[in-house]
């Protein structure tokens, strides 16, 4: 399956559009302004709730719990370290790996690939496609790829507003 993700620009909360392969509209996230927790829904085609992403406050590394039917799933849950980021799925067999500033990295389950994201370049806002190799895991490899770029998106901006 690939989904495409389009992030809105001109917002004032993170806003993302998804669709399948064939274009069709899957799912749409929206976040909250001003929320200190950073919390984004996600919403199937139809408007219903199926996922929620939210950070947990008074963390020294950023940490995002991905909620799907209600249910914790999984913790996202950035890594110390000095010259690339590092991320852990913790609650879940799952370990991502790649280059995160490229926004070209996987998701494996044991041994095995169950997604891959690539940013789309020279687009109006950020865009992203993600192979994703097993259907089951579609809206968890959606959450993780979320909550990774909120962190990234996150210490963009303080490095924005520090120059």
């Amino acid at each position: 399956m690939r989904l495409f993700v389009k992030q809105k620009v001109l917002t004032l909360a993170p806003q993302f559009s998804i669709k399948d392969e064939w274009g069709n509209d899957r799912y749409f996230v929206q976040g909250k302004v001003f929320s200190p927790s950073s919390r984004m829904q996600i919403f199937d085609s139809r408007g219903q709730e199926v996922a929620l992403i939210y950070r947990r406050l008074f963390q020294f590394l950023p940490r995002f719990v991905l909620e799907i039917g209600g249910q914790p799933v999984a913790e996202i849950v950035k890594e110390f370290s000095f010259f690339r980021p590092k991320y852990r799925v913790e609650g879940s067999n799952l370990r991502v790996d790649g280059d995160f500033w490229s926004h070209e990295y996987s998701l494996y389950e044991g041994g095995y690939a169950i997604m891959h994201i690539s940013k789309q370049w020279f687009t109006w806002g950020d865009s992203y496609m993600l192979d994703i190799y097993d259907d089951r895991c579609e809206l968890l490899a959606l959450g993780v790829v979320l909550a990774i770029d909120c962190v990234l998106a996150a210490q963009q901006q303080a490095a924005n507003s520090t120059t």
